[in-house]
């Protein structure tokens, strides 16, 4: 079966740097685009430096986000590199960048002054607080995981407030910028027109907080943190076992019947202070007591094997390399080969999350040096027709 790039043909001027952005831009590789990537002559993008951990090519951070790219390195305080830069850009279908509010504008690379030139350009600004009054505050995600509100509902009610343990409101910023862009690519098809997207931290980890921000909307319900416990539905959580714990989510009932079954103790879904989910939820500390002493005679392994047999959700809890050895046993292959430019494997990394068919051709080129493709840019921009523009 052949393999497909659903992007491919669409050239992307990527401008920005560290998280949001990048992961943005290598999203639309994955799917076939071609990314060129502006960078810092001599630095590049701040993440190169962001180790340790390093591996045989460079920081693991950077390599996380940058995968299928081409790298150009220009100085856009110099006239002739802003000159290419500029270039790039009005060939481009899909430009990224996440510089301060204004400082694409000073550049000459700003949407208004862009858009002129081509008009079909999708031209993505990705910020901390949005383009108003947050506009220089500086976006970084542990920040807005404080000022947001999800730290404030992450970590255990007697201990401090806890950022996540990746930066998650990046990754969920990259996500929304690729959705927003895909629809406008969309929409181009549809008008010939490009658009201007703005998306931002603080408003995607705010669309995150789903149950939790409707809460205090609809019920002025302002949540607190509760560790690992769910503040609507028990048992939702981490529960001890012989050796360790065990996570038991019980979604209805139901689960909870065949958990109590299995349990050695089914009269536990009888009795009324636990029989419905509204009731487990007003007595949720006795009934995680009970929980607690029947797991005591087995190990967490061997709970999630035999509450998974009786239809109940559960599982231990493992490391990185154990949660991708388990995807890896289910048969998701969750790691590709990336490759040099010769075809020769030169890393591991965490493939696109989605599964096509027909196959998805992503290209799996390692990501780039600094500046290794300077020359092939400028080969490629040199030979394109001055009245060429997208759109």
């Amino acid at each position: 079966m052949t393999g497909i790039r659903p992007l491919e043909g669409l050239v992307v001027a990527d401008f920005s740097r560290v998280l949001a952005g990048p992961l943005c831009t290598m999203t639309l590789a994955d799917l076939g685009a071609t990314v060129i990537k502006v960078e810092r002559p001599e630095t590049g993008d701040d993440t190169r430096s962001w180790g340790p951990p390093f591996s045989a090519t460079g920081a693991t951070y950077f390599e996380s986000v940058n995968r299928n790219k081409q790298s150009i390195a220009l100085d856009l305080q110099d006239p002739a590199d802003a000159a290419i830069a500029r270039d790039l850009a009005l060939r481009a279908d899909i430009l990224v960048e996440n510089f301060l509010t204004g400082g694409m504008e000073k550049l000459g690379l700003g949407y208004p002054q862009l858009s002129e030139q081509n008009p079909g350009l999708i031209y993505a600004s990705v910020s901390g607080f949005g383009s108003a009054a947050g506009a220089q505050l500086p976006g970084y995600d542990f920040i807005v995981q404080a000022l947001g509100g999800l730290m404030s509902i992450t970590g255990a009610p007697e201990g401090e407030p806890m950022k996540a343990g990746v930066a998650l409101v990046d990754v969920l910023t990259a996500k929304d910028a690729t959705i927003a862009i895909l629809a406008a690519v969309r929409h181009r098809e549809q008008t010939g027109s490009g658009a201007h997207i703005e998306v931002n931290l603080l408003s995607s980890l705010q669309g995150a907080l789903v149950n939790q921000g409707q809460a205090y909307l609809g019920a002025q319900s302002v949540a607190q943190r509760m560790g690992n416990e769910h503040p609507s539905i028990v048992p939702y959580q981490l529960l001890d076992a012989a050796d360790g714990p065990v996570a038991v989510a019980c979604g209805n009932d139901r689960q909870f019947a065949r958990l109590c079954a299995e349990l050695g103790a089914p009269e536990l879904a009888l009795d009324t202070k636990f029989a419905t989910n509204a009731q487990r939820v007003a007595h949720r500390r006795e009934l995680v007591d009970h929980l607690e002493g029947l797991l005591q005679s087995d190990t967490a392994a061997n709970w999630q094997q035999r509450l998974t047999a009786v239809g109940v959700p559960a599982g231990k809890v493992a490391n990185i390399a154990e949660g991708l050895a388990f995807a890896d046993s289910l048969g998701l292959e969750p790691v590709i080969d990336v490759l040099d430019a010769h075809g020769g494997i030169v890393g591991r990394q965490v493939r696109h999350p989605a599964t096509w068919s027909p196959p998805l051709d992503s290209p799996r080129l390692a990501p780039p040096k600094l500046g290794e493709h300077n020359q092939a840019v400028r080969s490629w921009l040199a030979a394109q027709p001055e009245d060429v523009r997208r759109g």
